[in-house]
């Protein structure tokens, strides 16, 4: 039997930790898979739908996540409340999953802090969105906090997760504006990110009033925000965690597999490692 061939797409990809976490947990279930990179543009995507065709599956990263919907047969529900597809499995037909939303709430649960009560959420694109509304279906108050000139998209994400969700609760405000207590606090923005690993998304004052913070940045893996979080005694996660549980999500769709949490954990200590000795 050949052995099952995956990848991971995007462009620019030089820096993607995928193959090592993929690989691991092929390992850690018993399957015989391959995992590969492939750089491709938003141009070259449709054209490089047959080599994708050939796959088991793969992953999708930026700034392909939207673009490769029109060319899938059908999302699951949640890949379509979001928009945005990061895991497509081959069969029959091509299935376009989102499972972002499954790292971060691991991630949170696996660092012991809870999705509930104030919530704020740093910045408005596609990270931020998914842990908005996540946390609005948690029943959480949201707050989105942005720059001055993010001001419409900041809005426009509001608005959606009002049409879509209920009952939210979900406000606005300029990154410069946040007050008040927050049971957590959560960057979805790239400040901090190497190579400016010395940036900050928010003021230390207002970090102090943050009971818990997640990071969504991964490398580092223990950025100034989480440092500083840290330093004020609040329980802070970084992103590795949530980079490693949404890989477990895409491989319990492509062959069922589960994986002690244990092992997870280990995984993202040692993809941690990893990173550092590579980049």
């Amino acid at each position: 039997m050949s052995k099952r061939r995956f990848a991971v797409i995007g462009h620019p990809i030089g820096h993607t930790m995928s193959p090592f976490i993929h690989q691991r947990l092929f390992e850690l279930a018993g399957q015989d898979g391959e995992y590969t990179v492939m750089d491709v543009p938003p141009e070259e995507l449709g054209a490089a739908m047959k080599e994708l065709d050939a796959l088991a599956g793969y992953n999708i990263t930026i700034p392909n996540k939207q673009r490769i919907i029109p060319l899938l047969d059908r999302l699951d529900s949640r890949a379509q409340l979001y928009g945005s597809v990061n895991t497509v499995c081959n069969g029959s037909v091509r299935t376009g999953y989102t499972t972002d939303p499954d790292g971060f709430l691991k991630a949170l649960e696996h660092g012991s802090i809870p999705l509930a009560g104030n919530v704020v959420i740093l910045g408005c694109g596609g990270a931020a969105r998914t842990f908005a509304f996540e946390a609005v279906q948690a029943g959480c108050r949201v707050t989105v906090a942005a720059r001055p000139g993010s001001r419409a998209r900041q809005e426009a994400l509001a608005g959606e997760i009002r049409e879509k969700l209920g009952g939210a609760e979900v406000s606005c405000c300029l990154l410069t504006d946040i007050s008040g207590e927050y049971d957590l606090l959560i960057n979805g923005t790239p400040v901090g990110m190497y190579p400016e690993v010395n940036g900050i998304p928010v003021s230390e004052k207002a970090l102090s009033k943050c009971a818990c913070v997640f990071d969504a940045v991964y490398n580092p893996l223990r950025t100034r925000l989480i440092e500083a979080a840290a330093a004020n005694g609040s329980r802070a996660v970084g992103g590795m965690s949530m980079l490693v549980w949404q890989a477990v999500a895409a491989h319990r769709i492509w062959d069922g597999s589960e994986y002690d949490p244990q092992d997870i954990a280990q995984l993202a200590e040692d993809s941690a490692k990893e990173q550092a000795r590579r980049f």
